[in-house]
């Protein structure tokens, strides 16, 4: 036995060893549910409202003569 300190992964060896088959279904799977928790997370978000400041006036057709 030697003491020798093991190899670290570059990240384009990460990015093969993740993109074979039985790794790549698990990588697809936690990005989906990454996603979609990010943008439940963003869509619960109130949007910020400065006081003070008049509504945005709203938008109207053109009217016809």
């Amino acid at each position: 036995m030697t003491n020798q300190a093991p190899e670290r992964m570059s990240f384009s060896g990460l990015l093969g060893w993740a993109t074979k088959p039985p790794q790549a279904y698990l990588v697809y799977a936690i990005c989906v549910v990454l996603v979609g928790g990010v943008s439940f997370y963003v869509g619960t978000l109130k949007p910020k409202h400065t006081p003070g400041l008049p509504p945005a006036p709203a938008a109207t057709a053109p009217q016809s003569k």
